[in-house]
């Protein structure tokens, strides 16, 4: 079974909703170094949750909090959702070293992030 692993968090300018969190909830949010998107840090012990993302919106994308979901084969899941009447929000990308994910959504619009963990995913090479 699928299962949720973080949640990213969607908004023009994510400087002011990581400020926003940290003021209002306690969370601890870190900058990551050179990109635009903002860490939040899964508490651990008796209080354990997950942990997520402060970032702007993908494409033409709202505002809004979107599930990530991990997956073990994403080709599998983004064709069987475009087969029961959902569709692709933003194609299978790399994340360096790390992953591969898509943002899809369901027959009502709602939408959510597959993740397949992968060490060896890159980002096609730009062309000279």
């Amino acid at each position: 079974m699928s299962r949720i692993t973080h949640v990213e968090i969607y908004g023009g300018d994510p400087g002011v909703l990581a400020d926003f969190y940290r003021a209002v909830l306690g969370w601890q949010i870190e900058k990551m170094e050179g990109l635009a998107y903002h860490r939040i840090i899964a508490p651990e012990g008796e209080a354990a949750g997950i942990g997520g993302g402060i970032t702007q919106p993908p494409g033409d994308g709202p505002a809004g909090f979107v599930p990530f979901i991990s997956v073990a084969a994403i080709d599998d899941v983004i064709a069987a959702a475009e087969a029961h009447g959902g569709r692709v929000v933003r194609p299978k990308a790399a994340v360096a070293r790390t992953a591969w994910v898509a943002i899809l959504a369901d027959p009502a619009g709602n939408r959510f992030a597959v993740w397949q963990a992968d060490p060896t995913a890159f980002p096609p090479l730009a062309p000279d």
